[in-house]
Order: C-alpha cells, then sequence, then structure tokens
C-alpha cells in the first residue's frame, strides 16, 4: 500500500497551460516543504490561477498561503507563462479535495470517491463509491449504486485516471478533522523538541 513521502509524483496532472504553471511552480513549493495538488486557471473574477498545495503532513494554514504565494509570484512573473493579467489564489486542498496522488488514495481510504477514466474500465468512466483498497497500481472501489449487471466493487486502475474527488460526507468531516488535529499536534512537538535541542 503506497504511504505518503515527500517527493511522491502526481498521478493526475495538468494539461495545456495549466501544465506549465505546475511545472514553474511545483519546484518553489517542493524547495519550500509544500506539495503541489493542483494549478488551474479560470476564467473567475477575470482571469483567476489557483494553486491548491498543502504540506507534506497534509496541513495549509492561511500564513502558509501567504508564504506560498509571496514566493510563487515572483517566479511566474520572471517565466511570465500566462500572457493576460490574472488574479494568483493559493489555497489549501479541502476536505472534499481532489485526489492527485497514490497516497491519497491510501490515506482516505473507507472514504467516498468520485472519478473519471481516460479510458472505459468496466464499461464505463464514471465511478462514485468507498475506497476499500489500495495498492501500487491502483484501487478498489466500492460502487454506491450498482446497475444490473455490474459487479459491486471494481478495481480502477491508477493510469486510467483522468480525475478523482473526495466526497463530502459526515465521516470524512469527522475524519480529517481528526487527522488535522493529530498533524498540528506533532507540529508541535516537534517545535518543542527542536526548542530543546
Amino acid at each position: 500500500m503506497p504511504t505518503p513521502e515527500a517527493g511522491e509524483a502526481r498521478i493526475i496532472i495538468e494539461t495545456g497551460l495549466d501544465r506549465r504553471i505546475a511545472e514553474i511552480i511545483e519546484p518553489v513549493l517542493v524547495g519550500m516543504g509544500f506539495k503541489l495538488v493542483r494549478a488551474r486557471l479560470m476564467n473567475q473574477n477575470g482571469l483567476t490561477l489557483q494553486v491548491m498545495a498543502e504540506r507534506n503532513d497534509g496541513t495549509m494554514t492561511v500564513t502558509d498561503c501567504e508564504e506560498v504565494s509571496m514566493a510563487i509570484s515572483p517566479v511566474l512573473d520572471v517565466e511570465d507563462p500566462v500572457d493576460k493579467a490574472y488574479h494568483l489564489e493559493v489555497s489549501s486542498p479541502g476536505i472534499d479535495r481532489p485526489m492527485v496522488r497514490k497516497s491519497d488514495f491510501a490515506r482516505w481510504q473507507g472514504h467516498i470517491v468520485k472519478c473519471e477514466t481516460s479510458i472505459l474500465v468496466d464499461n464505463r468512466k464514471r465511478f462514485r463509491g468507498k475506497i476499500t483498497e489500495v495498492d501500487m497500481d491502483g484501487f478498489t472501489l466500492e460502487r454506491d449504486q450498482v446497475a444490473y449487471g455490474e459487479e459491486p466493487r471494481v478495481k480502477i486502475p491508477f493510469n486510467t485516471l483522468s480525475e478523482a474527488k473526495l466526497i463530502l460526507t459526515d465521516d470524512l468531516i469527522r475524519d480529517a478533522l481528526r487527522a488535522d488535529k493529530l498533524a498540528k499536534a506533532e507540529a508541535a512537538n516537534q517545535n518543542d523538541e527542536d526548542s530543546e535541542a
């Protein structure tokens, strides 16, 4: 089963201009101890470049967002991948987050995901259900709606995914809050150890 690690490559990546932007900013984020989740240029409030990032432990504070914004702005200005004026928006992935790394599926096993594949898997391209198993090649989904003639479980290879996102449920909120609390406690303990050394 995949475990989260610094430098783990994303399995779902951008295309076109979004990909160029991601290639420019990802090394900056990694150097700061963050992981890029997604970069997307959207026609929102004029033109908005949305950058989703998080620390390796899955946390992302408002201060972190400000630091990332200040670090990637000058790099984007120099590289100038967007030929129009745009607004930069840096945020955490949120609770109903995009799933972009194998470790995301392992971390959120037991929760409901909605995903789309680039090729037919079990005669479909769109799936929704609970992640029941994860290995290096893919994950097993227990469908929440089974059509006639379909198996209740389907194995989805990671290399077929084009998009995946967690679905907001009470269980997900509870587990996300618990994970965030644990990560903050671990960070506080680490800071205490660092200051004592």
